[in-house]
């Protein structure tokens, strides 16, 4: 091998060997979070799925109507607000 190889070869060995490093202090520095985006990510999932099938979410509120209706303006306000919500963060 000529100079400029041997070079290279070396330059690329550390580069791989800094790189791996890097990895393991990001996934050191990401650790704490991993449960509130795993949180956050079933949250979005859990949205995805209501949003697909608003039959869904009309079946529920007709179920909360029928058995608490003193209730049904409170309930129809904090899910409208959730929908909302979840649009709003599904569009981003």
């Amino acid at each position: 091998m000529n100079r400029k190889s041997i070079r290279l070869a070396e330059r690329r060995e550390r580069l791989v060997v800094q790189a791996a490093a890097q990895r393991t202090a990001l996934a050191k520095n990401l650790e704490p979070w991993r449960a509130p985006l795993a949180l956050a990510d079933q949250g979005v999932a859990a949205l995805r799925y209501v949003r697909r099938r608003p039959a869904l979410l009309v079946g529920v509120m007709l179920m909360v109507a029928v058995l608490r209706p003193k209730r049904l303006g409170r309930g129809l306000g904090l899910v409208w607000g959730a929908w909302q919500l979840g649009r709003r963060l599904l569009r981003r």
